[in-house]
């Protein structure tokens, strides 16, 4: 996954990593998928572009982003020491689709190192695949503390804003139902999917659709409470971003989240409870803005320190290698 001009929102998380290596002085060569679109196709495209860039570059390793179908690719197309990231989807996938468990347990014996976004990820891989014991680190793909930087707030509130794909497991229903509930201010999404026309509409609703990454900062500046209440949330990107921005946020207790949303940052909900979801956002609404406290527990996360950790583990699998 990475930005394209059809899909600019695509592998952010993915591309801001790449920058922060390279910024750091290594030379990098990219096989990716830049579009959704294609169908499993694109995948077999992937394949034989990794194969070919890895063949011309002989890279000293090989870094890919999530375990199958990407991870699988990577693992066979070259012979270099392999370091895979596992960013949630990939993990749920295990037993939930035939031979998924099995090309993944392939993939976690073939990598020098896996690395899961949130301690939350790296228990769920253990738990489908045993193997991966004792490889797994947990270093999720940080925030970039210059692009999402504090802001001030104008304008009447209170706004919320949701960024993300509109889907079931984004329960971005229930949350347009929780703030119905609320009875007051504004609610943007940003982002589109299937679930875009049951949210259009509503009063007190705007739906703004898919923007490039650069611009998702403009929306969280423009908001006073940034709302990610997943049904399941692996780590939370978009959570980060805006508690950098010193904005705070309302969050699935379910996945990652509790591991850097700190009380005094955001609240966290049962997503499955919208009258819970309603209060989660009255109480965040009341939280300070700007949230001072929110940008402290987000520097923990700064993309630059998550690089070099990224680049300790790639380093080690290339170093060993070669002994």
């Amino acid at each position: 996954m990475y930005p394209g001009p059809a899909d600019p929102d695509l592998g952010t998380f993915v591309a801001q990593v790449e920058r922060a290596l390279g910024d750091r002085g290594h030379e990098i060569e990219r096989a990716v998928l830049n579009a959704r679109s294609g169908g499993k196709r694109r995948h077999f495209r992937l394949a034989a572009e990794t194969a070919r860039v890895a063949k011309r570059f002989r890279p000293d390793v090989v870094y890919a982003h999530f375990l199958v179908p990407t991870g699988f690719t990577a693992a066979v197309a070259t012979r270099a020491p392999l370091v895979v990231t596992a960013h949630g989807r990939d993990v749920r996938n295990i037993g939930a689709y035939p031979g998924i468990a099995a090309a993944t347990r392939f993939v976690v014996r073939r990598a020098s190192a896996l690395i899961a976004v949130s301690d939350y990820l790296r228990r769920e891989l253990e738990l489908k695949i045993p193997e991966a014991k004792g490889k797994t680190h947990v270093v999720d793909c940080g925030v970039d503390l210059e692009l999402f930087a504090p802001a001030a707030r104008n304008g009447d509130g209170p706004v919320f804003v949701c960024v993300g794909s509109l889907t079931e497991r984004k329960n971005v229903v229930r949350l347009a139902e929780a703030f119905e509930r609320l009875g007051r201010g504004r609610l943007v999404f940003v982002g589109d999917g299937p679930l875009r026309k049951r949210l259009e509409g509503r009063p007190g609703v705007e739906v703004v659709g898919r923007v490039p990454h650069d611009r998702v900062a403009g929306y969280i500046a423009a908001a006073d409470v940034l709302c990610q209440p997943s049904t399941i949330e692996p780590f939370g990107q978009a959570l980060l971003e805006a508690m950098a921005m010193e904005r705070s946020v309302v969050a699935t207790r379910v996945g990652g989240p509790p591991e850097f949303v700190s009380p005094e940052a955001g609240v966290l909900v049962d997503p499955l409870d919208t009258a819970a979801l309603a209060d989660g956002l009255r109480r965040a609404a009341e939280l300070p803005v700007p949230n001072k406290e929110a940008r402290v527990a987000a520097a923990e996360h700064d993309l630059r320190r998550q690089a070099e950790r990224i680049e300790e583990i790639l380093e080690t699998a290339a170093r060993d290698r070669r002994a």
